[in-house]
Order: structure tokens, then sequence, then C-alpha cells
């Protein structure tokens, strides 16, 4: 434990040798659970001081209570989102847009990006998502009877969702791919190289739309106004690198976690093949289990938070996965159970800050696994293989490979 990290006003007692980055669980592991792992801190402490817990090595306090995390998050006077997480890797400071605003500027935003991720905006999204698996699917099973879940399904299946919502063409997926998982799982030098790429990326698309405007998320982004003003050039980069790297991982990461379940367990596999309704609910029941983000919020100032003396600019965080393993909100939390109802789960954060693309994250993993269990045979992970697990500000999972020979 790197016990100089700990500030002086945290007791020694409230820390705890725990990190989503460094614990033993958290490296790149062979058939790991690491959310089975995480799980284990609701036997200790509800909130306690980790001495490592962002990526960059700083110490946070962690919330592990479901309830306690809700009313933080809801609390954006005392709790704030703006750390400059992608800029200050680049040396500068400006916020991605909504998510590091706050009140009031954050409401102004959040309006005027909302109906571009409706529920209607995605339900007229949805025939162009099915057909995009369909065609991924059917090629995987007239080539082969096993496949790389990850690499040929899921990132070219969610991120080329992204991409046509963004207005961009699949020609570069891979490249984008490798650009998200260096930004968000490379070391210090890889992240760097990456958010200078993408940041160069997004400005030049920016530049491009305003001279040729197309019918897509960034040309609405650069003729937009708020607050009757057109939106400045900051305001614009914090927007496009947020959307462009949200649609990188999280929703592919939640497949490969989905896919690797359903594998493990053939009884839910052919519980969904034979009723395939159950699918919404299940997807829910998947989300929770297999949360795979960290909330960090920056205190504004000194407060006692549930007996943690908390001061000004100390960081906090609130793991999904951490809150929706939490016993005191869900009976037996390490059990998956696919019929699950009254499922509360924070996969999509909560509060103000609640994920602008929840309900398009949600029709693309349902419409994923309808699709695959309507045309995969049952599948299994491939003898002699081992898919591979790591933790982090987002959970991930590769080399996962399916068989159904």
């Amino acid at each position: 434990m790197v016990s100089n990290a700990v500030p002086d006003h945290v007791p020694p007692e409230m820390v705890r040798d725990f990190s989503l980055f460094t614990s033993p669980a958290m490296q790149r592991t062979k058939n790991g659970d690491p959310h089975l792992a995480v799980a284990c801190v609701h036997d200790g402490p509800p909130i306690f001081y980790s001495p490592c817990n962002t990526r960059d090595g700083r110490g946070t306090w962690v919330i592990t209570r479901a309830q306690d995390q809700r009313r933080l998050l809801q609390d954006t006077a005392t709790f704030s989102s703006h750390r400059s997480l992608f800029a200050s890797a680049l040396g500068e400071n400006w916020p991605l847009i909504p998510l590091e605003l706050d009140p009031p500027a954050h409401g102004l935003f959040r309006s005027l990006l909302n109906p571009l991720l409706s529920p209607k905006r995605v339900m007229a999204l949805e025939p162009a998502v099915r057909e995009r698996a369909v065609a991924l699917i059917d090629m995987i099973s007239a080539s082969s009877t096993s496949c790389d879940v990850m690499k040929d399904l899921a990132f070219p299946f969610a991120v080329s969702i992204f991409l046509r919502f963004l207005g961009l063409s699949d020609g570069r997926l891979d490249t984008f791919v490798g650009w998200g998982k260096d930004l968000l799982h490379g070391d210090g030098i890889k992240r760097i190289a990456a958010a200078r790429t993408i940041l160069a990326f997004i400005d030049e698309l920016a530049a491009m739309r305003r001279k040729v405007p197309a019918d897509d998320f960034m040309t609405f982004v650069v003729q937009a106004k708020v607050d009757g003003r057109p939106l400045r050039d900051q305001e614009i980069r914090g927007i496009g690198v947020l959307l462009f790297v949200a649609g990188l991982d999280t929703v592919a990461t939640a497949i490969g976690f989905d896919l690797a379940y359903l594998a493990r367990n053939p009884k839910d596999q052919e519980l969904l093949r034979s009723e395939p309704g159950r699918t919404v609910l299940a997807a829910e029941e998947l989300l929770r289990a297999y949360s795979t983000v960290q909330m960090i919020r920056v205190a504004t100032k000194d407060i006692d938070f549930e007996g943690a003396p908390i001061r000004k600019g100390d960081y906090i965080s609130c793991a999904t996965m951490i809150a929706n393993r939490d016993p005191a909100e869900f009976e037996c939390p390490n059990t998956i159970d696919l019929a699950r109802e009254d499922n509360r789960h924070t996969a999509f954060a909560y509060g103000p800050h609640r994920c602008l693309g929840s309900h398009l994250a949600r029709r693309e993993i349902v419409i994923c696994l309808e699709e695959w269990l309507s045309r995969i045979p049952d599948f299994r992970i491939k003898e002699g293989t081992a898919p591979i697990t790591y933790g982090g500000h987002v959970f991930g999972i590769e080399n996962l490979i399916l068989d159904w020979s």
C-alpha cells in the first residue's frame, strides 16, 4: 500500500488496500471475475479510502452502498463532475460535455443533446441496428463454427452503430477501436498519443462539417446554439470527444461479458432461446451484474459524509460495479437471475449525469443478444482458450473465443 498517498485528514482505520486498477483481480487475468472480486468490498465498511484508485495513481474515497452513491451523485453542488479527465492527459483543462459540467451549464447542454438520443430517435435507428447485427452474425456463422466475439462481433457492431450516428463510415473502424483501447487501457505514452489523435480527428471533423454540412451529429453540433449563441470551439470539442470515446468501448464490453456468461450457463442460454421475450429483462440483469464504469466526483467543500471526513478537492469513487452488487439493494447480488424484477441498477450512472446514450445502448445489447441466440446454436467457450478480463476505469474482456461446433 502506498501510505504516503494518504492525506493527513484520512483516519488510518479508514484506509483499505483495494483498487479498481491495481488489486490482483483487476490485472489481466485468464478466466477472471473482476465483478465478483469487487463485490467483496461489501464485507467491510460502507466508505473507505483507497490510496491508489485512478488511472494516474490518485487516492479516492470509495462509496460502496448503492443508496449512498445515489445520494452523492444527486448532490452536484457538493460533488462536482469537473475533472478534465481527457484534457488533463494533454496538460489542458476543459470539460467533456455534458459529462464534466455542473449545473446550471450542464442543464443547457443536456437539453440541447437529449433529443439526439431520445427513445423516439433510437426507435428510428433500430432497423439499421438490427440489420448490422444480422449481417455480422450471418457472416460469422457462414464462415466458421467459432469466433473471437470481441473482434468479430462486439466491437464491429457497437462501434459501427456509433460511427453511423456520428456520420462516419466503417472504413476506419479498426483504427478507431485501437485509439479507444490505447486511451482507456494503454500506458501513459499510448494514452497521451491516443488523446492527441482523437482530438485532432474531432477538430478536423468539425471543420469539415462547417464547410460541408450533412445529416449527422457533428453537423448538428457545429450549427447548434446554446443560450442564443453558437457553440465555442472548445465546447464542440468537449461534446465531440465525449460522444466519440463513449461509443468505442462500453457497449461492446457489455455484449462481451453477457455472451461470456451465457457461454458458461447453457440453461440460461436455452431459456432465452426458447423464450426470446425474456431478453429485455435478462439484459437488465446482465447490465447490473456486469457493470463496467467507475464514476469519480470531486468534493467542492469540506463535508462529513456518512462518517467519512471528506475535504475539498478529495476524489470520491462511485463505481457502478460495486453499487450493483450491494446486498442491501439486491437479494443475492452475486447470483445472476435473468428473471429479476424491479432491477434498480445504476449501470448507466444516476442523477443529472445519467448516461445520455442509455436508450441506444440498451437497444444495441438486446438486439445483439436476440440475433445471436436466434442464429447461433448452443455455444460455449472454446476448449483450450480462456477469456482475459481486467479492471480499471472501464472494466474489459478480450480473447473471448466462442465455439458451437
